[in-house]
C-alpha cells in the first residue's frame, strides 16, 4: 500500500475567500453593529464557569443513540427515536425547561412570553461505517484524541442539542426578565425527509425570529440548492480476452464525499498491474490497494470521508479510482460504461466543468459543485448518484436540460447505453430579511475578536429556509473542516465551550 499524503488543494483555499465575501444586497445599510450588552457578557461567562462538564455529559447520553432514520418506520414506531426523545424530556425538565413532544418534532422552551425565538437543530443522524472508527461512533470518546469530542452527532447536531439547553439554563438560573420567550426545536428526520416538518409547520405556529445552529459562523444568510443526478448502467456480457472491469463499486451514503471504492478487472496479467502500480505514485491523497490473483485484479481506493456540501474537504475515491484506470478505454458492458462517464464527464474536479455546459457560479455563492457519491448495486445494472449543490443563476429547467443534453450526446458519441432516471433539483435558499443579523455578528465579533465579520453561504441545506427570518448561527467555524457526515466526526472542546458562550449571549441579546 503506497503512503498517503495530505491533500490541500487550491479550490479550498478559492472557495474559502469567496464564501467571506458579501453579497452587494445583503446587509447592505452598512450600519454600526451593536455592542454585546454586560448581561449578555456576565450570562455566558456564568454559563461557561457551571456547566462545562454537565454540557460533555449531556452530550454523551444524546450520541448513544443511534438515531439513523430506518426507511418504512415512523419515528414513534422507531424504539431508539423514542428512546432518545425520552432522554431530551429527561435533560429538559432537569433543567427546569418545558418539554412538549409534537412527534417528529420536539420543542424545548423557556418562559410563556407571547413573542418567541427560536433555536433550530435535528436529532438524528446520518449512517456510520464502524469499522472506520477507533472506539463505537455511539461513545463519546474524549480520550483517543485528546482535546476533542468524537461521536456521530458530535457536531451535528447532538453537540448543538446540548449547548443551547445549558445555555437556556444558564439565562433561566441567572432570573433575567425576558421578552421573548425561547424555544428550542429538534426535527428528528433532517437528514432523511423534510416533509413531515413542512406539514408540521402548517398547523403550529413558529417563532418571529429564529437562528439554526446546524452549520457555521459567522452568519449563514445563503445555501445553496440540494440536487441529485441519477444514471442507469445496463450490465452486459461482452465476449471478450482483453481486460474487462466485472464490477465497480464506491460510496456509503448520497450526502457523503466516499473514501472507498474498488474495481474487479478480469482478464488481468502482470502487465497491466504494473503499469497500474506505477501510476499510483502520481496521486496524492488517496491509497491504492492492489492485488492480483490468476487473472483476477482487485483494486482497493481509499481517499477522505466529507460532507457532499463541502467536497473540497474529502477525497473522492470514486473518481480517484476511475481516473487510475484512465488510460484504457474500457468495454461498455456497465461497470465499464461507468468507468469511462466519469472520466470524460467529472474527471477529478468538483465544479462539474466537463460535464457538458453545466457547470456556472454565483459571485457570493459561489460555483455550483457536482460529486459522485453513491453507486448502487442494482439487478442487472448500476445506478449512480451524483450530488449536486447549486446557487441561484440558473433555472431547473435549464440545468436539467443541460444535464439531459450532456448525457444523450455522449451516449451518441461513444454507442453507449446510460439511462437517465428521475432528477432532483433542489432550489438555493437567500435570506435578505432578518432583523438579527446584525446582533449575531456582533456576538460573533466580540467573543472570537474576529472583526468585520460578514455573511456566508454555504453548500449545505438547513431548515432556516422552512422558519420565519431564520439564518444559520454555528457550530462550526469559518475556513475549518467541516466533520459532519464524515467517518470521523468530532467536536473540539473549545469549539464547544465557545459555542455556549456565544449561544447563550445571543439568546440573551435576542430574548431581553
Amino acid at each position: 500500500m503506497l503512503k498517503k499524503f495530505t491533500l490541500l488543494s487550491a479550490s479550498i483555499i478559492t472557495s474559502a475567500l469567496v464564501s467571506l465575501t458579501l453579497s452587494s444586497s445583503v446587509n447592505a445599510a452598512n450600519t454600526t453593529p451593536p455592542q454585546v450588552s454586560n448581561v449578555a457578557q456576565t450570562t455566558a461567562d456564568y454559563a461557561v464557569a457551571t456547566y462545562q462538564q454537565d454540557m460533555v455529559d449531556s452530550l454523551r447520553a444524546l450520541v448513544k443513540h443511534n438515531t439513523v432514520a430506518k426507511e418504512g418506520v415512523s419515528i414513534d414506531d422507531n424504539p431508539v427515536h423514542v428512546a432518545f426523545k425520552a432522554e431530551l424530556k429527561k435533560q429538559a425538565l432537569a433543567l427546569g425547561l418545558d418539554y412538549r413532544d409534537d412527534g417528529y418534532v420536539v420543542v424545548v422552551g423557556l418562559g410563556d412570553q407571547k413573542e418567541r425565538v427560536g433555536i433550530i437543530t435535528h436529532g438524528d443522524v446520518q449512517p456510520v461505517n464502524p469499522k472506520k472508527w477507533k472506539k463505537s461512533p455511539f461513545e463519546l470518546d474524549t480520550t483517543t484524541e485528546p482535546g476533542r469530542l468524537i461521536g456521530r452527532g458530535t457536531e451535528d447536531d447532538k453537540g448543538p442539542i446540548s449547548t443551547a439547553l445549558y445555555a437556556m439554563k444558564s439565562i433561566k438560573d441567572k432570573s433575567l426578565t425576558l421578552n421573548k420567550r425561547i424555544e428550542l426545536y429538534i426535527y428528528m428526520a433532517e437528514e432523511s425527509d423534510w416533509e413531515p416538518l413542512k406539514a408540521y409547520i402548517k398547523t403550529h405556529e413558529l417563532p418571529q425570529t429564529n437562528i439554526t445552529i446546524d452549520a457555521e459562523y459567522p452568519v449563514v444568510t445563503a445555501e445553496k440548492g440540494y440536487g441529485t443526478i441519477k444514471l442507469l448502467f445496463n450490465q452486459q456480457d461482452v465476449p471478450t480476452i482483453s481486460p474487462y472491469i466485472s464490477a465497480f463499486s464506491g460510496g456509503f451514503f448520497g450526502s457523503q464525499i466516499p473514501e472507498d471504492a474498488s474495481v474487479t478487472i478480469e482478464n488481468a496479467n502482470i502487465v497491466l498491474l504494473q503499469r497500474l502500480i506505477r501510476k499510483t505514485r502520481n496521486y496524492k491523497g488517496v491509497d491504492f490497494d492492489l492485488e492480483l490473483k490468476d487473472s483476477t485484479l482487485t483494486i482497493n481506493a481509499l481517499g477522505k470521508s466529507a460532507h457532499s456540501s463541502k467536497p473540497d474537504d474529502g477525497v473522492n475515491a470514486i473518481p480517484y479510482l476511475a481516473n487510475l484506470l484512465s488510460s484504457t478505454r474500457w468495454v461498455n458492458n456497465g461497470p465499464g460504461t461507468l468507468v469511462n462517464f466519469i472520466n470524460d464527464n467529472i474527471g477529478l474536479g468538483v465544479e462539474g466543468k466537463m460535464f457538458g455546459n453545466i457547470a456556472y457560479q454565483d459571485d457570493f455563492m459561489g460555483p455550483m459543485t457536482v460529486a459522485p457519491t453513491l453507486i448502487k448495486q442494482l439487478d442487472g445494472n448500476l445506478e449512480l448518484n451524483i450530488n449536486l449543490r447549486r446557487p441561484q443563476g440558473k433555472t431547473k429547467q435549464q440545468l436539467s436540460d443541460e444535464i439531459h443534453q450532456a448525457v444523450v450526446q455522449w451516449n451518441n458519441k461513444f454507442d453507449a447505453d446510460v439511462q437517465e432516471l428521475e432528477h432532483y433539483i433542489g432550489d438555493p435558499f437567500i435570506q435578505k430579511d432578518a432583523p438579527h443579523i446584525d446582533t449575531l455578528l456582533a456576538v460573533f465579533s466580540h467573543f472570537t475578536g474576529i472583526k468585520d465579520a460578514k455573511p456566508i453561504a454555504i453548500g449545505g441545506g438547513t431548515n432556516s429556509r422552512l422558519f420565519p427570518n431564520a439564518v444559520s448561527f454555528g457550530p462550526s467555524m469559518p475556513n475549518t473542516e467541516y466533520t459532519g457526515h464524515s467517518e470521523h466526526e468530532f467536536i473540539t472542546m473549545d469549539q464547544f465551550v465557545l459555542n455556549l458562550k456565544m449561544y447563550t449571549a445571543v439568546l440573551v441579546e435576542l430574548a431581553k
